[in-house]
């Protein structure tokens, strides 16, 4: 605890010095606008669901405008990850659009049926239950804010490690149309076009569409098709009426489609022949179970708000959400079918929300009702040619949410505020969980077509599994401003995750029948000391926390090979998640800005966490030491320097902006993977190199021009401008034990050096 003390100082000292390092309002401004349109300190969030300035919020946020993004060339959310303190926002292995999330330790690597979350993804204050899809292209938006810690007594949906909140625009009362054409680096072509028009003083509807296409950063080898390529269709339709000051309605539809190819993965390991050497280049694959991938989400919503009086504000918010995915995923990486799982996924979700939001002179908050009726189902079948047989695995889960919250905030005097918030949740699971074993190269259940398959035998049916957890999830914060441009406070609170079903299970080799009971709730208990000051006239932004945490009945989740005839090869795998994991988490977070002049900015972010896991238990022994945490660097930031100026009269502006952004090296799964010795395994006996990702730094550059009229915006980014190699995810079934032959040791890539220009304009 010493070091970590002490290197927390040195972090603190060093990152004081260098200038507070975080998130700010939009850099392109007039040098000639009065000074108060350039603070710093002022952005707005609705982070406790009513408008405030960042600086007065007790909690720990960070806001990113649209402006902003626009500046950095940002493409989708993953892009906040390398300006969020402990935060890692990235694409699921074998995936295009499937977000996996971890904020301060805690969120959910398998984004499969039946695993929630740990980090809730809102769009409009919808909570997004699933992670299909989940990879937000950023247009036609207001901001994005982060919330790291437990939330719950604020919104929807409890999640237990934070929240993504994506705010899309409000329609104007003018007229407005946008276009952006986006041209760059492996063929990329990008064409995004939004407006709106009201239609009376009271009624208006708007829109946005975006297509995004690129060629792939590598190539299938086997089959010719572009690998890591894009092909999206994004669009929004809104409606909003205002029959009068105090009332207000937006009826919302949107939709994506995603018909970008499967991404298969660098396979790290020639095949178990030696006949089949690992590729050159880490964005190609030699994948033979095909290319066709197909994800497509919408959304209905509608919301409405009562402003009651000057206190007082009703809002209603009802949305519908379903979700399609058809995948092939090549676990293997290679021509055969040795390890092949097509798969597909549906989902759908009801939630309505009423809440009550108060402002008064000394009491401000608010408190609110949550539904969720949610359903998440698929089948999938893994393929084993190399040893005859199929594994058949179906199911669905249903989870029906009813939750009760609140969060109210009393000035006691100017300086001193409490903040107290408590939820209750109550949550239902009912679950089917199917698996058989069919011989032969996949299954009539997955295929009907497939006559050439014999039905074996079924391993696990079960049929409408039940459980119910409630819990009382308590928050308070105290909040010290001596003056208006800071603030100190102290917050404690609790996060809960409900139960669950393994949709893996395997019954035959439970003979006590615990896999029938699920999984329990796991808790987060969230300890957070923080200082946000805005200093020198405004010119240095800085917000700083501390943070401990205790992450108790973890959901560990294990899947392995197994042996089911002893033969001495694993012929099938054997899932299991269990309530055994305890785990600690120590932290600092520090970001903000410093206004050099009227020409430089300083900005960025740093974190550091200690993450550990201090208990597993299996047959009554602590092994916590064979586990280590996941996606959690123990350090990241970010530095950017930005340069704003005039061109000179009628000549527009210029800003340049250059970054570095730094992550540890970190591990991508509960168990860490330095490779393998040779020797090690007799299939490879030349060993297997790591996978969890090494540390790395990205620079980036962007520089932008806006016409005098701010009519036209032209833009020059560069990502990634050193070509870095960089793991974001991987697939291991080879150690430390083995499934199929030639079995699964693939690692999924962060891009590679990109160049896009774009070209903005505002009819």
């Amino acid at each position: 605890m010493k070091s970590v003390l002490f290197t927390t100082s040195r972090l603190c000292l060093a990152s004081a010095m260098a200038a507070g390092l975080g998130a700010v309002p939009s850099l392109a401004q007039d040098a000639d606008e009065e000074p108060e349109a350039r603070r710093l300190g002022a952005v707005t969030v609705t982070a406790q669901r009513r408008e405030e300035n960042l600086l007065d919020v007790p909690l720990s946020v960070s806001a990113f405008s649209a402006e902003q993004l626009e500046a950095t060339g940002a493409v989708d959310i993953t892009s906040i990850q390398r300006s969020t303190p402990n935060a890692t926002i990235e694409v699921a292995r074998g995936s295009n659009s499937t977000l996996i999330a971890f904020i301060r330790g805690v969120g959910q690597q398998d984004p499969l049926w039946g695993f929630e979350p740990g980090v809730g993804l809102y769009v409009d204050d919808i909570y997004v239950a699933r992670p299909q899809g989940a990879i937000l292209d950023i247009f036609d938006i207001e901001r994005i804010e982060v919330l790291r810690g437990p939330q719950g007594t604020l919104y929807g949906r409890n999640t237990i490690g934070g929240a993504i909140k994506y705010v899309t625009k409000k329609l104007g009362d003018e007229p407005d149309l946008k276009a952006k054409v986006n041209v760059g680096s492996f063929s990329q072509l990008d064409a995004i076009v939004s407006g709106s028009v009201p239609l009376s003083d009271t009624f208006a509807v708007g829109g946005a569409i975006a297509k995004y296409d690129r060629d792939g950063y590598g190539s299938n080898l086997n089959t010719g098709a572009e690998h890591y390529d894009k092909d999206v269709l994004a669009y929004r339709l809104s409606a909003e009426w205002q029959p009068s000051s105090d009332l207000f309605f937006r009826l919302a539809y949107d939709r994506s489609e995603d018909d970008s190819n499967a991404k298969h993965g660098h396979r790290l390991l020639p095949s178990a022949d030696g006949t089949i050497p690992v590729t050159g280049n880490v964005f190609d694959t030699r994948a033979g179970i095909g290319d066709a991938n197909s994800v497509e989400t919408e959304g209905y919503s509608l919301t409405g708000e009562w402003t009651v009086n000057s206190n007082v504000t009703l809002k209603s918010i009802t949305a519908y959400r379903e979700g399609s995915t058809v995948t092939p995923i090549d676990f293997d990486a290679l021509p055969q079918a040795d390890f092949d799982v097509p798969a597909t996924y549906q989902d759908d979700q009801f939630s309505q929300e009423f809440q009550l939001v108060y402002t008064g002179d000394k009491l401000s908050g608010v408190a609110g009702i949550y539904y969720l009726d949610g359903n998440a189902s698929g089948n999938f079948d893994v393929i084993l040619s190399g040893l005859g047989l199929t594994v058949y695995q179906a199911g669905d889960q249903k989870k029906e949410n009813f939750s009760i919250y609140g969060d109210f905030t009393y000035d006691f005097t100017d300086e001193w505020s409490l903040s107290l918030g408590g939820r209750f949740t109550q949550d239902e699971t009912t679950a089917d969980v199917l698996r058989e074993v069919w011989l032969g190269a996949g299954s009539g259940s997955f295929d009907p077509s497939n006559t050439t398959s014999v039905f074996f035998a079924t391993q696990t049916d079960f049929r409408g599994l039940t459980r119910d957890d409630e819990e009382f999830t308590p928050r308070v914060s105290l909040s010290y401003q001596p003056t208006d441009d800071l603030n100190f406070y102290a917050t404690y609170a609790q996060g809960f995750k409900a139960g669950g079903f393994d949709p893996r299970a395997r019954a035959d080799l439970d003979p006590t029948g615990l896999s029938e009971q699920g999984f329990g709730p796991e808790f987060v208990d969230s300890y957070e000391l923080g200082l946000k000051g805005s200093f020198f006239d405004d010119t240095l932004v800085l917000n700083t926390a501390v943070f401990f945490a205790e992450y108790s009945d973890q959901q560990i989740t294990v899947q392995s090979g197994a042996d089911s005839d002893n033969d001495g090869i694993n012929d099938t795998f054997v899932s299991s998640v269990f309530n055994a994991g305890k785990s600690e988490y120590t932290g600092l977070e520090i970001e903000g800005a410093w206004y050099i002049s009227d020409e430089f900015t300083l900005l960025g972010n740093l974190g550091f966490i200690d993450a550990e896991i201090t208990e597993i238990i299996s047959a009554d022994m602590n092994i916590a030491d064979q586990f280590v945490t996941q996606n959690t660097p123990e350090m990241q930031g970010r530095l950017a320097l930005n340069y704003t100026n005039e061109l000179g009269v009628d000549k527009g502006e210029i800003s340049i902006t250059g970054a570095l952004s730094y992550r540890d090296e970190y591990n991508l799964f509960n168990v860490e993977n330095s490779g393998f010795a040779a020797g090690a395994n007799p299939l490879f006996p030349a060993g297997g190199p790591p996978l969890d990702p090494d540390s790395y730094t990205l620079a980036d550059l962007s520089i932008v021009w806006t016409s005098p009229s701010e009519k036209y915006t032209l833009g020059l980014h560069g990502r990634n401008l050193t070509d870095e190699e960089y793991r974001v995810a991987a697939y291991n079934f080879v150690t430390p034990s083995q499934l199929g032959v030639d079995s699964a040791y693939s690692a999924f890539y962060g891009a590679p050096t990109t160049i896009t220009a774009s070209l903005s304009v505002d009819f």
